[in-house]
């Protein structure tokens, strides 16, 4: 995985990498004490969630399914928390879609 390749890091990763690198900017937007850092981090954590979503339609599994859905429902919650209802329920529905 070089940068500068012209390909994404976040492209070479596993399914299981990609949730777990959303569960790492997910930590961390709930630990920062500003508010636009969160949700930067929210963006980031969305942007990995869907990376994992797109590869796992390849492989399937369904505790990589739950464990997406789980990291969904948890971001909802951060970026409601932060005033985003709107945004909160379009990542809910993203939970519910995946069981």
């Amino acid at each position: 995985m070089l940068f500068g390749s012209g390909t994404s890091p976040l492209g070479s990763l596993s399914p299981q990498q990609a949730l777990e690198l959303a569960n790492v900017y997910l930590d961390n937007a709930y630990n920062a004490s500003d508010t636009g850092i969160a949700l930067v981090l929210c963006h980031d954590t969305k942007v990995s969630l869907s990376q994992a979503k797109k590869t796992i339609r390849h492989t399937g599994g369904q505790a990589l399914n739950e464990g997406i859905a789980t990291t969904y429902i948890d971001l909802g919650a951060l970026l409601k928390s932060h005033g985003h209802d709107n945004e909160a329920q379009d990542i809910y529905k993203k939970a519910e879609k995946l069981g």
